[in-house]
């Protein structure tokens, strides 16, 4: 297979550093591709099965990354922190920001500090969860054994976010699904963010069906990036809400469990508690 060639795994890296290197000019895939002696149409192809995304996407990102960076540790104005990005104004970070990050670069910049957050500690069959809501929907669902610790690493995440121990609707309505119940699946509400290709992941595991498996490999494939598994397992392994987004429905291909965020005898159990349960 073409990507397998060492050749062009030379090619793609050589892109990669190309990328990185020249972010804040913002270059074309035609300029690009001409770095690494490719036409346009097939350096976009080898590219996407390589990374996962498309040249246009790492890009994005790219530049997401370093806007990040800046917002963290400077003072800068969203309009400096989008000139030296590279991008045309305020405009374009905000978008940027929006459809990778899921928020907007003020947000990023204050960590949440507009944020309420409400959470409470759960008991399940398959151990203690701390679930959270925004006023959106369920940010954060994990299983625990230690609630500091649980705890720290959901503050971690909205640094600035103002947090309230109380249950609400949202995580009554997840909660529900513990129980066998999941008569109302449609109501529970999510507020995820993550870049595109991991919401693309996490909303390709809604799919699943309940009791079933899938490989890393079968997600790519519905994803039509069948060279993508490494970076769909990692996409897998960033779930941030356990079991209402189903990341323990997928195995390795070779049949074997393979890993889980929360334990891989939850996993087993969860898969097992699931196929007993299927619905017929």
């Amino acid at each position: 297979m073409e990507i397998k060639d060492p050749i062009n795994y030379d090619r793609i890296a050589k892109a990669i550093a190309y990328i990185r290197e020249n972010h804040r000019q913002q270059p074309t895939l035609a300029e690009i591709a001409e770095k690494v002696h490719l036409s346009p149409f097939h350096f976009q192809r080898l590219f996407t099965d390589w990374a996962g995304v498309s040249p246009k996407k790492f890009l994005q990102y790219t530049n997401l990354q370093y806007a990040k960076s800046i917002l963290r540790e400077s003072r800068e104005t969203l309009f400096e922190t989008a000139y030296r990005t590279g991008l045309s104004g305020t405009g374009r970070l905000h978008d940027l920001f929006v459809k990778i990050e899921g928020m907007t670069p003020g947000e990023f910049k204050n960590g949440g500090s507009d944020l309420t957050i409400n959470y409470d500690v759960a008991r399940t069959g398959f151990g203690d969860l701390l679930v959270a809501s925004t006023p959106k929907g369920v940010c954060h669902m994990a299983f625990m054994e230690d609630f500091k610790a649980a705890y720290a690493e959901l503050q971690g995440h909205f640094p600035k976010a103002i947090f309230h121990r109380r249950s609400d609707l949202f995580q009554t309505e997840a909660l529900k699904l513990y129980q066998q119940d999941w008569s109302n699946i449609d109501q529970v509400k999510l507020h995820l963010k993550g870049t595109d290709f991991q919401l693309k992941v996490w909303e390709t595991l809604l799919s699943i069906p309940r009791g079933n498996l899938v490989s890393y490999g079968d997600i790519a494939v519905k994803m039509c990036a069948p060279a993508a598994s490494r970076a769909v397992g990692n996409a897998v392994g960033l779930n941030p809400v356990a079991y209402l987004v189903p990341c323990h429905r997928v195995i390795r291909s070779s049949g074997h469990i393979g890993g889980y965020r929360w334990g891989q005898t939850r996993k087993m159990a969860l898969m097992g508690w699931e196929a007993a349960n299927r619905v017929r």
